[in-house]
């Protein structure tokens, strides 16, 4: 299970970087349009009603809320648990987890999905949105597998775990790239330049990626070159001759 865990995390972190590098490659291809799309691009733009576009950005500004920032926040805390050995600190950790992931998460998600099919044109044409019945439909069964957590040491425990872990790095990864994917959606919709957004989140997601990486070393870097005790760390193998054994019970004995 932990040799399993640890190549899931790894070809996690490998699609992650993949990621991170896709913006500057959509932003690259944006920029070579043709004019003729830009002014399809404002001709549509100037079709949209001010209370779509608000109803757009706030759809937008949702899912970021739900995938983009309390999803990341539930993980973190609850990677942080894993070290913590003061049982409030602990209850607070896992509070965290449980309110930002299976109650905050959820509700924003399912507000941004009734925006979405209420007020907008759903054919399912595009990336985001079939992206985003996926993620809704995922969202739901992992908050759905957090409430049926069964008792610690129960036989059914482990696969829990596994099914819980698998469907939040599943969530993580589909509702990254769903804002991606969103935020091209938004430019062709509404013709905008989306280049400082997906920095901001690029670099969000970078500092997400870092310190999940990083705080869970953090215990062993502060260990390093730090001997435990008061007493000198003798090595294992060296020989200890008789006469130093008299010299060290003589000394012991004053």
């Amino acid at each position: 299970m932990q040799l399993l865990q640890k190549l899931v995390s790894f070809a996690t972190c490998a699609y992650l970087v993949f990621l991170l590098l896709l913006p500057f490659v959509n932003s690259t291809q944006e920029q070579l349009k043709t004019t003729g799309t830009s002014t399809k691009n404002e001709n549509i733009k100037d079709k949209l009603s001010p209370k779509l576009l608000f109803e757009i950005t706030l759809h937008g500004f949702l899912l970021w809320a739900s995938m983009g920032f309390l999803m990341p926040v539930g993980i973190l805390a609850i990677r942080m648990s894993h070290r913590e050995a003061c049982g409030r600190r602990l209850k607070i950790l896992f509070y965290v987890h449980s309110i930002s992931q299976q109650m905050l998460s959820v509700l924003l998600s399912t507000a941004g999905a009734v925006m979405s099919i209420k007020n907008f044109n759903n054919s399912f044409d595009n990336h985001h949105q079939r992206i985003g019945v996926g993620l809704y439909g995922m969202v739901w069964l992992q908050a759905i597998t957090g409430l049926l957590r069964p008792r610690r040491g129960s036989k059914g425990r482990s696969l829990w775990f596994f099914v819980h872990w698998i469907t939040g790095t599943a969530v993580s990864l589909l509702g990254i790239i769903s804002i991606y994917t969103g935020l091209q959606a938004y430019h062709q919709k509404t013709s905008r330049s989306i280049h400082l957004w997906t920095i901001v989140f690029t670099t969000e997601v970078s500092f997400i990626i870092f310190f999940y990486l990083f705080q869970d070393k953090w215990v062993y870097i502060q260990k390093q070159g730090v001997i435990l005790g008061d007493e000198p760390v003798r090595p294992s193998h060296q020989v200890i001759s008789p006469g130093e054994k008299k010299k060290e019970s003589a000394t012991e004995s004053y």
